[in-house]
Parts: C-alpha cells; structure tokens; sequence
C-alpha cells in the first residue's frame, strides 16, 4: 500500500510504532521495522549515552528505515539532538514542546520530522514550523495525554481538514478495524503503542506486560492533569494519585507524590504497585504477548480482510 506516509519514511505499511517511555527501546524498534512498519526508539527513558548505543544496535539489526522520539522537555535535548545528527538518524518525531525550536535544525540535516499534537491549534503550529507529518493522538491513548481530551473519533476528522500535510492517527489503535477505522477518517497512517508495549521485543518489564493482557474495560484513567496529564493503569500509586486529586491536591503536593523515577519503577523495574504504569485504554482489548512481527501482521491483514467486507456490503 503505498501513501504520503509510506512514501514520505520508504516504508511498506503505515503502520507506525509508539516511542513508548521504558518500552520502545532497539529491539522493539528493529522488529516493527524489519516487519515492514516504522519502529521507533523512545528518548525519552534514556541518558544520551544510552540513546546512542541503542540508535547504533537498531542500525546493527535493521537496514530498513527507523526513528527516534524525543519529548522536547527533556533536560539534554541539544545533547540528543546533537547525538541525532551524529549518528545518521533520518525520522525523528518530537513531541512534549514547541516544534518550532528544533524543526528547522533536524530539517537543515535532511533529517525527516514528525511532531505529536493533541488538538487543532498546535497541528496548525506543528504545520507552520515546517514539521512533515503529525501525529494526533486522542484521548484513549496511554502515557501522556491532551489536556483537551478529545477522543480519536473526534480528532481526527477536526485535524484532517485543518492541515495540508499527512495525519498519523494515535489512541486507542490496536486492531485492523481500529486502523480501518481511522483511515475512513482521513489518516494517512496509525501510530500503534498499547500493543506493542506487550511485544516480546519491548523492554517494558515482563510484570507490566502480565498486567497489561490482565487489563479489564476501565482500569485506566487520566491522571495528574495539573501536572501534565497521563492515563494510568490501576494500581495502588493511581489509587494514591485520584485520593490526592479527590482531596484537591496543588501541583506541587502532586509533584512530590510521583517523585522520580517513579515510571521506571513500574514500567520497567516491575513494581506493579508503587510504580506509574503508563498505558492506553486499547490494554483491555489486548490478551497475548507475541512478537511484534506477529501483532504487526495480524493489524495489517485483520485491515485488509475489513476493508474488503466494507466495499462488498450492500448499504442499498
């Protein structure tokens, strides 16, 4: 299937895999790559160092296209822009900040940018700092969330006739239909996070991939919106989190109850408790830990065999 995505990243689906924090790292990357999608490696759990080894590993285990993602919060973000440059990394999706501080500097080394929004006004800004692609992700989506909470359904349409440039459609995306879905809305591609955080190749620990498949219809909720707001997989720290919230916590009462380190703890580290599980609503519909290659397939062609029941129905 060939489209502004898959022409834009010299790729064969468009199918886009989530730089997830403490998931996405090159193992994962690779896989979806190697599977025909477009992996991708989220900066946003690593030192720079750790960053470069693994942009190094994923060109060690793939010749096929990848990227980066890098939250432009992030507090050595000249250092991994730097980094970016150095080692030859051509798609970088940006998200967490103001794409107009670090576009024009990926683009002056050919580099291919993608950045993350949420809402109508910063696709138009995202549009005007020169990015490529958006990506807009809606309200089911796990990790770090809009503010406006507008759900996928809704955005897509509103951000598809706002802008010129390609629409990647983010939350709530784990299935063929889910894909087919918001492609009859106007993207051009989905970005795919849930499910792939419980690949064999993600790095997410194997405790949180178990909780994950376990998930049932309503064990995540948006937290910390006045912080920055993210959806949570229930345990006792979200419990913690909506007593504080319930009790009209500030943000810094907010701010010293999730510490540091506190997603590593969970996501990575294992402590399904104590620890901040970041993960889309979509975890409900997810029952199995497969290869990514397989969870990759399985999308694409479950969105082949809809699309083609869809043209053979008679709606006479």
């Amino acid at each position: 299937m060939a489209n502004r995505i898959t022409t834009l990243f010299n790729i064969k689906y468009p199918i886009i895999q989530a730089g997830m924090i403490w998931c996405s790292g090159w193992k994962l990357a690779a896989a979806v790559s190697n599977a025909g999608g477009l992996g991708i490696i989220g900066a946003g759990s690593m030192y720079p160092d750790v960053l470069r080894t693994h942009i190094q590993k994923c060109k060690e285990a793939t010749t096929k296209p990848f990227a980066v993602n890098v939250p432009l919060l992030y507090p050595n973000v000249e250092e991994i822009m730097n980094i970016l440059v150095e080692e030859g990394v051509q798609i970088v999706f940006t998200s967490a900040g103001n794409p107009a501080t670090w576009t024009s500097f990926l683009k002056s080394h050919q580099i291919t940018v993608v950045h993350v929004i949420a809402n109508t006004k910063f696709a138009l800004k995202a549009q005007e700092s020169g990015v490529d692609a958006i990506v807009a992700e809606g309200f089911e989506a796990g990790g770090h969330n809009g503010r406006e909470e507008t759900t996928t359904l809704c955005l897509i349409p509103m951000i598809k006739a706002a802008v010129k440039i390609p629409v990647i459609a983010a939350g709530g995306i784990g299935s063929g239909k889910a894909m087919l879905a918001a492609f009859a809305l106007g993207a051009d591609a989905v970005q795919v996070g849930s499910a792939f955080a419980v690949a064999e190749e993600s790095s997410a620990h194997p405790n949180f991939k178990i909780k994950i498949v376990n998930a049932a219809e309503g064990d995540t909720k948006l937290r910390l919106k006045k912080l920055v707001p993210v959806r949570l997989l229930k345990n006792e720290f979200a419990d913690a989190v909506a007593q504080a919230e319930a009790d009209g916590a500030n943000t810094t009462q907010l701010a010293e109850l999730l510490g540091r380190a506190r997603a590593k703890l969970g996501m990575f580290e294992g402590n399904m408790e104590e620890g901040e599980l970041e993960i889309g609503q979509v975890s409900a519909m997810l029952d199995e830990i497969k290869p990514a290659a397989t969870i990759l397939n399985e999308i694409w062609e479950e969105f082949l065999n809809e699309r083609t029941v869809l043209t053979e129905m008679d709606f006479g």
